[in-house]
């Protein structure tokens, strides 16, 4: 079903970002990552109040892939 898009403003995207209005056939990514942080490291907002007494970033991966990029070209 076709789409109706009315007005969309794009400030910035990123090397992989992926942007898309509409029908789409297939999106694919070129590039994956994978971010450590650790508790609370993500938040924002006015007037946070965050208590992590202990806190540790778990970094260990025993399988190393966990997604393949290989066949997106």
């Amino acid at each position: 079903m076709p789409a109706i898009v009315g007005v969309a403003q794009v400030i910035t995207l990123g090397n992989s970002s992926t942007f898309h209005i509409g029908d789409v056939y297939k999106i694919m990514p070129f590039s994956t990552a994978k971010t450590f942080s650790g508790a609370g490291s993500f938040n924002t907002g006015d007037q946070l109040a965050i208590r992590n007494q202990v806190s540790s970033t778990n970094t260990y991966d025993p399988d190393v892939i966990d997604q393949s990029n290989f066949l997106n070209m």
